[in-house]
């Protein structure tokens, strides 16, 4: 056997592990569930052969799905927005410290929130706003517009927007070390060069910072969409979906015909199509959102 035959079969080898694991836990739960969703069955019941049946219900007769996707789409479009500006921002700025002291320091604190389980985070901001007397409506009433008080994840023209801003100013995460992990690796000399043509503040960040960081804010993108498409643990933990269905969104509808209705059949379907929806988000971001090092490699 020649040298770089044994070289290739060792390269294959060594991906050999990961592509089984990979096929064994993504690649075959997603063909179970399409496989699931073509019938009708209740856990420990006889199924019956229904074809696309599911998929039209869940389509053109479910009075959930026009409102639930509705409620998807907005959330995700304001967590895109506010997960790729806000964090920025704070990791511009502490990258712009003069000393590493503080930048150290500055990451520590932004750190911190990632270890608190998110479940404790949702039930305390649930204290903050849900109640009548909770902290935001008491802070309302000290500042004299006690007529803005509210139960503000039991009102249908609040509840949504409520669950949207739930984290703000969302700087509190990965987002911020990703973001400041690409300020890091710009080069210095782009940073001397932007120096000398007078290139700075403003100019400097919208001109090169930002191109320079295109590859963090395409990763942050694409799992922010992920995130926004499939998610539901915020929502079932603070307002299961009401007042009514105002908040439910696609996951959470198919979590209760999994579980509480038990039609499986169902809500395999519609986790179906919730992952075509996330794999073609994911292939128009891999084509049409390009970093800058893809930038440079088509120059």
């Amino acid at each position: 056997m020649s040298i770089r035959l044994k070289s290739t079969v060792s390269c294959y080898a060594i991906v050999l592990p990961s592509l089984v694991l990979l096929t064994i836990f993504v690649y075959f739960p997603v063909f179970w569930a399409f496989f699931n969703s073509l019938f009708e069955f209740e856990i420990g019941a006889a199924s019956r052969f229904v074809g696309l049946a599911n998929y039209s219900e869940y389509l053109t007769q479910d009075p959930t799905t026009l409102l639930s996707l509705t409620n998807m789409l907005v959330l995700t479009l304001l967590a895109v927005a506010m997960r790729l500006t806000f964090p920025l921002v704070v990791a511009r700025l502490i990258y712009a410290l003069p000393q590493e002291r503080w930048r150290y320091i500055y990451r520590i604190v932004f750190l911190v929130p990632i270890v608190v389980p998110g479940v404790a985070v949702q039930l305390i901001w649930a204290g903050m706003i849900y109640s009548d007397f909770g902290l935001l409506n008491e802070l309302l009433r000290g500042l004299g517009l006690s007529h803005w008080a509210r139960c503000w994840l039991a009102d249908p023209q609040t509840a949504l927007v409520s669950i949207a801003l739930v984290g703000f100013p969302f700087v509190g995460g990965f987002e911020v070390l990703i973001y400041y992990a690409g300020f890091s690796a710009i080069p210095e000399s782009v940073n001397e060069a932007a120096a000398l043509d007078g290139c700075t503040g403003l100019q400097k960040f919208f001109r090169i910072d930002i191109p320079m960081v295109l590859s963090q804010l395409k990763l942050i993108l694409i799992l922010t969409l992920i995130a926004g498409v499939q998610g539901f643990e915020n929502i079932f933990i603070l307002t299961r979906g009401g007042p009514g269905f105002e908040t439910t969104v696609p996951g959470l509808w198919m979590y209760f015909n999994a579980f509480s209705f038990q039609r499986m059949g169902y809500a395999c379907a519609i986790g179906v199509l919730l992952f075509v929806i996330i794999f073609g988000l994911t292939l128009l971001n891999m084509k049409y959102f390009k970093s800058s090092e893809e930038l440079q490699g088509v120059r």
